[in-house]
C-alpha cells in the first residue's frame, strides 16, 4: 500500500509538470459509468427460454464450467466482478434475462418481470441499461425480424421493441439512471438479393411505429445498431451503417458503433468525431474483432486507446455511453468480465492523462514535429502508478492481485455449479 502511494506522488509530480492534475483526472475516471454485459456470465443463454440454441448469428467458443444457470447466479457473479472493478458502473441485459417464473413471449413482457433486477441494482448501486432480444426465437428462423415481409412476423417484434422501450423507462424512473435501450436486428440475406430497397424500407417503417410513443430522455434514450454482416447474413444486412445513421440522425435518436461490426479495415474510433457532429448522444459497445466481429475478451490495444482518445481530446465524453459487448467461454468468465472492465477504464485514464489542449495548440500552430515528439513521450509516463492508486482508493485489488480472488471464486462457487 505504500509503494503505491509513493509511486501515485511521484507520478502525479510528473504529470503535474505538464499541466495534467492527476486528483482531478481520478475523480472524473470514477463517475464514469461502464455498462457491464450480463450475457458474459451465461454465454447469451438467457433465463426466458431455457431450450431454444442460439441463432441470429450469435456464437459462443468454449464451454469453460461455471457459467451462471439462473438469474441468481449471474447476479452472484456480477457482484463478484463489481467488487473487483473500481469505478461506477451499469448492467446491460437483454430481454430473455427476465426474473420470473410466468410463462410470457418477447412482445408480453413487462416492467414487472424485471422487478428483482431492479431492486438488486438500487442494493448495487448501478444502473440498467436494456435490449429486446430479436435473436434465438422462433419468429426469427427466416432470417427477418422488424424487415420482414410476413406483417405477422414484423408486428412480434414491433411489439417487442415497443415494450423493451417501457421496460427501459422503468428503469430510469426507478433508478435515477437514464438507461439505454439498444436496437439490433440480424436481418439479412445469406446470397446476393434481388431487393435491397424493400426490407430497409419496412425496418424504417417498423422502427417508426418503435418509436412513435414519446419517452422522456431522463429515463430512456433509444439507440440503433448497424453492423456490416453476420452468420446466415453475409451478403446483406438490412441494419446496415447507413441505414442506422440516417436513421438516428433524422430521427434524434443514439446510433450505436459496435467495435466489431465493421470491415475488417475500419476502426469506430475514426468514426465517434463524425456522428458526434450530427447526433446528440452516442452508444459505443467495446468489443475486440479477430478478423470479424468475434466478440473477443477486450485488451487495451492501440484501437482501444484511440477510441478513448477520441472521446477525451475533444471533450466528447460526457455525450457518450461506454458498455461493453464480447462473450468468451473458453476461459474463466469472471475474469473475462474484470480483464475487459479494467482495461476499459484503464484505456480512458491514459487517454485522461494526456495534456490534450497543449498538444492541440502545437498542431494548430503546424509544429508536427513537437506533436509526435511528445505523445510518443507521454506513452511512458507512469500512468501504470496512477492506475494502481485509483484501485487503491476506490478499495478493489491493484495490479493482478484481482486474479487470486478470481481464483477463489472459481473454486468456492463455479466449479460446484
Amino acid at each position: 500500500m505504500q509503494s503505491i502511494e509513493k509511486a501515485y506522488q511521484l507520478a502525479k509530480e510528473q504529470y503535474a509538470a505538464i499541466g495534467v492534475d492527476t486528483d482531478a483526472v481520478l475523480e472524473r475516471l470514477r463517475q464514469v459509468r461502464i455498462s457491464l454485459q450480463c450475457w458474459q456470465g451465461d454465454d447469451v443463454s438467457g433465463f426466458l427460454f431455457k431450450d431454444r440454441a442460439l441463432s441470429g448469428g450469435i456464437q459462443v467458443t468454449g464451454n469453460y464450467p461455471g457459467a451462471a444457470g439462473n438469474v441468481s447466479q449471474l447476479r452472484q457473479d456480477l457482484e463478484k466482478v463489481l467488487s473487483l472493478l473500481p469505478g461506477a458502473h451499469k448492467v446491460n441485459l437483454h430481454a430473455i434475462y427476465a426474473d420470473t417464473d410466468e410463462k410470457v413471449d418477447l412482445d408480453g413482457l413487462e416492467p414487472r418481470h424485471f422487478s428483482g433486477w431492479v431492486e438488486w441494482a438500487k442494493e448495487q448501486g448501478v444502473g440498467l441499461d436494456f435490449n429486446p432480444t430479436c435473436f434465438s426465437h422462433p419468429m426469427a428462423d427466416s432470417g427477418f425480424t422488424i424487415s420482414s415481409p410476413d406483417e405477422a412476423v414484423r408486428s412480434f417484434w414491433i411489439r417487442h421493441c415497443i415494450a423493451s422501450r417501457k421496460i427501459g423507462e422503468s428503469f430510469g424512473k426507478a433508478l435515477g439512471i437514464p438507461c439505454v435501450t439498444n436496437h439490433w436486428f440480424p436481418d439479412g440475406f445469406k446470397d446476393t438479393p434481388i431487393d435491397r430497397y424493400g426490407p430497409r424500407k419496412r425496418m424504417q417503417e417498423a422502427l417508426d411505429q418503435v418509436f412513435a410513443e414519446p419517452i422522456d430522455p431522463w429515463y430512456n434514450l433509444d439507440a440503433v445498431e448497424s453492423k456490416v454482416f453476420g452468420i446466415g447474413a453475409e451478403s446483406y444486412t438490412t441494419g446496415s451503417n447507413e441505414f442506422c445513421l440516417g436513421y438516428a440522425v433524422r430521427n434524434g435518436k443514439l446510433c450505436c458503433l459496435d467495435a466489431g461490426h465493421f470491415h475488417p479495415t475500419e476502426v469506430i474510433s475514426d468514426k465517434i468525431s463524425s456522428v458526434l457532429l450530427f447526433t446528440d448522444q452516442l452508444l459505443l459497445h467495446v468489443s475486440r474483432p479477430v478478423r470479424w466481429d468475434s466478440d473477443h475478451v477486450v485488451v487495451m490495444d492501440d484501437e482501444l486507446l484511440h477510441i478513448m482518445e477520441a472521446l477525451v481530446r475533444p471533450g466528447l465524453l460526457e455525450r457518450t455511453h461506454i458498455g461493453l459487448d464480447f462473450f468468451d467461454a473458453s476461459i474463466n468468465r469472471i475474469a473475462a468480465w474484470v480483464i475487459g472492465a479494467r482495461n476499459t477504464r484503464k484505456a480512458l485514464l491514459r487517454a485522461m492523462l494526456e495534456p490534450a489542449d497543449m498538444l492541440t495548440r502545437l498542431e494548430r500552430e503546424g509544429d508536427y514535429t513537437a506533436r509526435l515528439a511528445l505523445t510518443e513521450a507521454y506513452k511512458s509516463y507512469p500512468f501504470g502508478a496512477v492506475w494502481d492508486y485509483f484501485c487503491l482508493r476506490e478499495e478493489v485489488p491493484a495490479r493482478e492481485t484481482w486474479l487470486e480472488e478470481a481464483r477463489r471464486y472459481e473454486a468456492d462457487v463455479l466449479s460446484r455449479r
